[in-house]
């Protein structure tokens, strides 16, 4: 089933979340409805908090572009992968900018400074402890990701220069004027009861 995302100035995106704890037929739906989404959005990630959860949990794609990595040298483990209560080990000193998107925030890329690489520890899909390390553009997908677990969103990278020429556009999605080709959630749906 395709979750309707959350979009920028929904409360949901800015909660820290809560350690995942056994295995359950929900978990199992809830992990198969984020890759559904997430490719049905063409995105090659996406938290939990981004469809209005509150797992600590994401999955990642880069199926997609994985030739394209792979030939600038990347190493790709197989994919999809899904990365239950991730906690990072390691990041490194050596950092390098790239541009980052999200799903939750329509139509901005801005450039955003991170470590190369880093070291997760983490669940797999059934619930057995793996760990990776990655480099490049991997590295910068796990960090993005895991940064939605905390509440954290890449514009927070953002310089105050940078943050004020997008803040019209910021200002309108908190409102609820935010377009993509993927269903959104609805003000009615995560508005306070």
């Amino acid at each position: 089933m395709i979750l309707p995302i959350r979009v920028f100035g929904d409360p949901a995106l800015r909660q820290t979340t809560e350690p995942v704890e056994h295995d359950s037929d929900e978990l199992q739906a809830l992990l198969d409805d984020m890759i559904e989404t997430m490719r049905s959005a063409n995105g090659i990630g996406l938290a939990a908090p981004q469809v209005g959860r509150s797992e600590r949990l994401f999955v990642i794609d880069l199926a997609p572009m994985a030739a394209e990595l792979e030939e600038e040298g990347e190493t790709i483990p197989p994919q999809p992968m899904i990365l239950i209560n991730p906690e990072i080990e390691h990041a490194s000193r050596d950092t390098c900018r790239m541009e980052e998107g999200c799903l939750s925030i329509p139509d901005v890329r801005e450039m955003v400074q991170r470590p190369e690489t880093v070291r997760l520890r983490y669940l797999d899909r059934d619930l057995e402890e793996q760990q990776i390390e990655a480099e490049g553009f991997l590295a910068r997908v796990l960090q993005h990701e895991h940064d939605h677990l905390d509440g954290v969103l890449f514009t927070d990278y953002l310089s105050a220069f940078r943050k004020r020429l997008l803040r019209r556009q910021l200002r309108a999605m908190k409102e609820g004027n935010a377009e993509a080709d993927y269903p959104l959630a609805s003000d009615a749906e995560h508005a306070p009861a």
